[in-house]
């Protein structure tokens, strides 16, 4: 046993949601794999995620959405409002809910029960490229291992300047989230507001009284708690009356990137690969497309014939291009203010309200319905 080899098909590094949803979908389709994870003890996470239609399908077929019985609530509209437009724009879908919200710490926690109960996670590991290569004898915890990939999912501030090429974007912009109660109930609708300082996002949080909302605001400039107070009041007082901040608010800075690995047998995905301005709310939907386009490849080619690069990057690098470069021109124009700028806010405003079928498509793509 002293000199036993563990052999795996895939390596992942990272039990985040996006690593862990990946090595259960794996495992599922009878790869054997093994996750590793540098924290023993889940984060103290108190924040929500957008999970869209598409995503809330995955998480199905995976038995997972289930075990979260009650603790979601649902988006059956989106509201659009900005400082250019009189009137708001109204998206929503009478067949199902466009998506719906959960708390980051539910999802994370039923995934990591999957993986224990399965014994394919490893805690306590601290990753380093160099020792974790595929397809050489690797040591963790005194024992040896080869594994076939490696799936690096440990989120977007991943840097290995001699295995991976990253691109990245800084926007010179601050993102704050939190959340806020309030006196009337949300009716299940999510909102976007351009205002002049920044797009303000709001969701429905997972509440049984229907009176708790998240927040994600986006600004260059500099933001305390009363100014992020009067700012939701201003805009929130007459849709949902009342309401009460919480002091608990954390922010981080937007700096959307594009990652791949030099060498073909390492695979990124996630926030790893790419990251996106928050301001569709689409960043993690992204990453359980990347899982899909995964079980996709490995449908049609064997593992020991697939290609990362050829296969995986080619079918993912349009879409995670496309959202990058769509939400920072979004957030750039609502920015900018220009006589210009505004004329073209008005345009596709109306154009969006006059054609039918041109909403449709928007809802297709808030939903994950179009690839």
């Amino acid at each position: 046993m002293k000199n036993k080899i563990f052999k795996y098909d895939f390596l992942i590094v990272g039990a985040g949601l996006v690593g862990s949803l990946a090595a259960i979908a794996l495992h599922q389709k009878k790869f054997n794999v093994l996750v590793i994870e540098k924290n023993k003890i889940l984060p103290n996470d108190k924040r929500t995620l957008a999970v869209n239609a598409n995503s809330r399908d995955f998480l199905k077929n995976l038995g997972i959405w289930n075990e979260l019985k009650t603790n979601f609530e649902s988006i059956d509209k989106i509201m659009i409002k900005d400082y250019v437009n009189k009137d708001d724009l109204i998206f929503h879908n009478t067949a199902e809910s466009m998506g719906s919200v959960v708390f980051n710490r539910s999802l994370l926690k039923i995934s990591r029960n999957y993986l224990k109960r399965n014994k394919i996670l490893l805690t306590d590991i601290d990753f380093k490229l160099s020792n974790h290569n595929p397809k050489k004898i690797v040591s963790i915890n005194s024992k040896k291992y080869l594994f076939n990939k490696v799936i690096i999912s440990v989120g977007k501030n991943f840097e290995n300047s001699e295995k991976i090429k990253k691109n990245v974007f800084d926007l010179g912009h601050q993102a704050y989230v939190g959340f806020f109660n309030h006196q009337k109930n949300h009716y299940q609708t999510a909102y976007e507001i351009f205002t002049p300082k920044g797009p303000l996002a709001v969701l429905p949080s997972p509440n049984r009284q229907k009176k708790s909302s998240t927040f994600i605001f986006s600004t260059k400039n500099k933001v305390n708690f009363k100014s992020l107070s009067t700012l939701i009041k201003k805009n929130f007082y007459s849709s949902h009356g009342n309401i009460s901040l919480s002091s608990s608010i954390s922010s981080y800075p937007i700096r959307p990137h594009l990652s791949r690995p030099i060498q073909k047998d390492i695979l990124l995905i996630g926030d790893t690969a790419h990251s996106i301005h928050p301001v569709a709310g689409q960043g993690w939907n992204l990453g359980i497309k990347d899982i899909q386009a995964l079980c996709s490849c490995l449908e049609m080619h064997s593992i020991d014939n697939l290609n990362f690069d050829d296969y995986f990057f080619s079918k993912r690098i349009i879409e995670n291009l496309t959202y990058l470069t769509f939400t920072s021109a979004i957030n750039y124009l609502y920015e900018n203010q220009k006589p210009i700028t505004k004329s073209i806010i008005k345009a596709s405003h109306f154009t969006l309200s006059q054609f039918p079928s041109l909403k449709n498509l928007f809802i297709k793509q808030a939903m994950g319905r179009i690839s």
